[in-house]
């Protein structure tokens, strides 16, 4: 589950494929579950179902 200003790491899991790693600007399933509008550090914005290869990491994790 997802909250707005929480970041989504996305792992790399092809060999030279570096991980992604965004902002969640928008949580648009119930209960904080998925599809996510993520602004990725690259500037660009999609939207994310993510799979097994990525993490949510909350503010609170980060301190």
């Amino acid at each position: 589950m997802a909250n707005v200003g929480d970041r989504l790491h996305v792992h790399g899991h092809v060999v030279g494929e570096g991980d992604r790693q965004g902002e969640i600007i928008e949580v648009r399933g119930s209960d904080g579950g998925p599809p996510y509008v993520v602004r990725f550090t690259d500037g660009h914005e999609s939207l994310v179902y993510p799979g097994p290869d990525a993490t949510i990491e909350h503010p609170s994790d980060r301190t």
